[in-house]
C-alpha cells in the first residue's frame, strides 16, 4: 500500500487521484502505523515552509518521516515535500527542517522578464539521470509553482535541473530517497510516467 502524508497542506488530492490512476492502492493518512506498514510513502504538498515544519511536528509526523526513511522503503517528496527534507529556508529563517539531505531553500531572484513564483512549464536538463526519468529524455516538460528553490549542498544528488534565473536543483536521489520540485501529478503522460517510476521502485 503506498502512503500519502496528510499535514493539512495543499495539492495533497491530486497526487491521491494520479496514484489511483495509475493502477495502484493508496491511502492519505496521518496514522502512524499505516505510514510505518506503507511500501512506499510520498509527501507532497503547496504551502510555507515553516507553517507545514509546524504540522508535521504538531501531529509527530516528522519522526515518523525519519524513522520511514530509515528504513530502506521509498520516498517521495513533491514541491514543498522537496524543500522540508533539508535544513533550512529563506522563507522560515530560524526553522529547521527535516535534515534528512544537505542544502538550503532560496527565494528565487527577481530578474527582468521573469516572475515569481515561477508557475509553468519548464524542460529538465539531466545532470545525473536518475531512476525517476528512466524512459524519458532530457528537455522533457514539468510543471512548476514555486517560489523558493533548492540549493543542494551535494550536487551528486541531481538528478536533475532548469534555469530560471538562476540553476534550480529540480530532483533529487539519494539512495531510497527522492524529491522532486515540479509536481508529475499535474505534468501530462511524463510526469505520470515519472511518477509511475518512483512507485515501481522497491
Amino acid at each position: 500500500m503506498i502512503a500519502i502524508v496528510d499535514y493539512d497542506a495543499g495539492n495533497i488530492n491530486s497526487v491521491e487521484k494520479a496514484v489511483r490512476h495509475l493502477g495502484f492502492e493508496c491511502v492519505t493518512t496521518r496514522d502512524k502505523d499505516e505510514i510505518a506498514n506503507a511500501s512506499s510513502l510520498i509527501l507532497p504538498g503547496v504551502g510555507a515552509f515553516g507553517d507545514a515544519m509546524s504540522k508535521l511536528s504538531g501531529y509527530g509526523l516528522d519522526s515518523v518521516i525519519k524513522d520511514y526513511i530509515s528504513s530502506g522503503r521509498p520516498f517521495l517528496g513533491i514541491c514543498l515535500g522537496l524543500q522540508l527534507l533539508y535544513e533550512e529556508s529563506e522563507e522560515s529563517p530560524g526553522v529547521r527542517g527535516l535534515g534528512i539531505l544537505k542544502g538550503s531553500i532560496k527565494k528565487i531572484p527577481k530578474k527582468d522578464g521573469l516572475k515569481v513564483p515561477n508557475i509553468g512549464w519548464n524542460s529538465l536538463e539531466f545532470p545525473k539521470k536518475g531512476r525517476l526519468f528512466e524512459g524519458l529524455n532530457e528537455g522533457t516538460f514539468v510543471y512548476f509553482v514555486h517560489s523558493y528553490y533548492l540549493d543542494a549542498a551535494d550536487k551528486d544528488t541531481v538528478k536533475a535541473a532548469i534555469e530560471y534565473g538562476t540553476r534550480i536543483d529540480a530532483s533529487v536521489e539519494k539512495d531510497n530517497v527522492f524529491a522532486c520540485q515540479f509536481h508529475p501529478e499535474k505534468s501530462s503522460s511524463e510526469g505520470l510516467k515519472i511518477l509511475r517510476n518512483f512507485l515501481e521502485i522497491g
